[in-house]
């Protein structure tokens, strides 16, 4: 499941709620996703077209069952994260993660003491990756 994708695609916010249920459940037919969504229910056609989407920016896959397809996530949850946050800063922070940590501390949006343990967070990590 694991590829890398070093400008990520950017999905709807109907894209994103969709890959949500299959980072839920694993895999659905288009039929198991529609009945998963809220009212008012989205005509088939439109959940297929925005499935096949999501399979040709490679998010997702499917396996074949007759004539019907059963899609699974391509990428998991924690890579669509990460790769999401790479692209934010490197598009709107100059590849700066510093800087984004400097925009929360202006902003109050994360205190000394939360610093402090990633600090200590990352101590410990280039402690166990030394070992």
């Amino acid at each position: 499941m694991s590829k890398v994708f070093y400008i990520m695609k950017h999905l709807t916010n109907r894209e994103e709620e969709i890959m949500e249920l299959f980072w839920q459940k694993e895999s659905f037919f288009v039929k198991d996703i529609i009945d998963e969504l809220s009212e008012p229910k989205p005509h088939y056609n439109t959940i297929s077209t925005i499935v096949r989407g999501l399979e040709e920016k490679g998010f997702v896959g499917h396996e074949q069952f007759g004539n019907t397809y059963r899609y699974f996530a391509a990428i998991s949850r924690d890579e669509f994260s990460k790769n999401t946050i790479k692209n934010l800063v490197s598009k709107y922070f100059d590849k700066s993660y510093s800087s984004v940590v400097s925009m929360f501390v202006e902003e109050e949006k994360i205190s000394l003491d939360e610093i402090k343990a990633l600090i200590l967070q990352v101590e410990t990590s280039k402690i166990r990756n030394h070992e």
